[in-house]
């Protein structure tokens, strides 16, 4: 195995401080929130603007990277089934995939709905959200 380095380019800025305040997905009630970006990647949010549909990578900080399995959505009766398989924040390399809208740009801040990570969560990369092959 070959280990990896990220760097961390931002960190979440939101009303969610503990896993029990949050949400499982986004869309289940995450709150509107703020991403504070690192002033040596400016130069990579010149072009993201309000309306724009984007996917945030985390880093689940918090997340137990010693689980393989879960009962989904912590759900006692359904079966034990692998991570990779569901979206749980536990596993071996514990990235968050969000998918949100940005509400607003403030310099190195974007304002972003329905984001369920919690306080401080390292942000790793933003990719935009890719329309239909015609629209590239």
């Amino acid at each position: 195995m070959t280990d990896l380095t990220l760097r961390v380019i931002g960190r979440v800025q939101s009303a969610l401080i503990t896993r029990a305040d949050a949400p499982r997905q986004g869309d289940e009630g995450g709150p509107d929130a703020w991403v504070v970006f690192d002033e040596s990647v400016l130069a990579a949010l010149a072009d993201v603007a309000a309306g724009d549909e984007i996917i945030l990578i985390t880093w689940f900080d918090r997340a137990d990277r010693d689980v393989l399995t879960v009962h989904p959505r912590g759900d006692r009766t359904r079966p034990p089934t692998g991570v990779f398989s569901t979206r749980s924040p536990d596993r071996p390399n514990p990235l968050g995939l969000h998918r949100v809208t940005v509400l607003a740009t403030d310099g190195p801040r974007i304002q972003v709905n329905n984001l369920e990570a919690l306080d401080g969560t390292p942000i790793v990369d933003v990719k935009p959200v890719l329309g239909d092959v015609t629209d590239r």
